[in-house]
């Protein structure tokens, strides 16, 4: 259940894979989110291989071949960093692995994990885990509590706030681009904190005409 943190301010939950383009978005809208109302982020791993690994064969080869064996290796690399370094330092290795995998464009290669697992001062030898089982469980369990709020139909991310009265919040998204800041951040927050409050509220979209912009 989501939660004010000892500071007072509201927890946002967020749930997110670092192969995602668009939970990248949202994930960097969120960091503004962050500066502009009192609320703090708590970042959790899901995984698209683990949503996805029903129908693999059903998907498009390069999507088949991005959520096999090689999507389990970032969000393997976080989680491990998670069980030996404590949660804090998830948000940092993420916005390193995002930086490398859509800003600078190398993608989820072994060599980008390195280079991130690097920028968030975190130890080398973490990369050891991209392609051990050692914390698949807790991967799933993770994934588990996040895709439990929201469906199986939908992917990363998903973020879970406190309504006003206490109860839990969950959505998946918003898909963003580019990522909006300052009070355009603000403003979208608001928004959709409004009609995902709704009793019965499930759905608003439209066609994407552009990719993620990465600013």
């Amino acid at each position: 259940m989501p939660e004010s943190s000892e500071n007072g301010r509201t927890t946002a939950d967020f749930w997110f894979d670092p192969l995602c383009p668009w939970a990248w978005m949202t994930s960097r809208w969120m960091l503004e989110v962050q500066k502009v109302r009192d609320v703090e982020v708590r970042w959790h791993v899901m995984s698209l291989a683990v949503l996805n690994e029903d129908k693999i064969d059903e998907l498009p080869e390069q999507y088949g071949e991005l959520l096999g064996p090689k999507g389990w290796r970032p969000v393997r690399v976080v989680t491990a960093a998670r069980q030996l370094h404590g949660d804090e330092v998830v948000g940092k290795l993420y916005t390193a692995l995002g930086t490398r995998f859509h800003n600078k464009g190398e993608g989820p290669t072994l060599e980008a994990i390195e280079g991130a697992l690097a920028d968030a001062d975190l130890p080398a030898d973490l990369i050891e885990y991209a392609d051990k089982d050692t914390y698949d469980a807790e991967v799933r369990a993770s994934h588990k509590v996040g895709i439990d709020k929201v469906g199986q139909e939908v992917g990363t991310p998903v973020i879970s706030v406190p309504g006003a009265n206490g109860e839990e919040i969950a959505f998946f998204g918003p898909v963003v681009t580019p990522a909006p800041k300052g009070e355009e951040a603000a403003r979208l927050w608001d928004g959709t904190l409004m009609v995902a409050s709704i009793p019965g509220f499930y759905e608003i979209k439209r066609t994407r005409t552009q990719g993620p912009i990465f600013d």
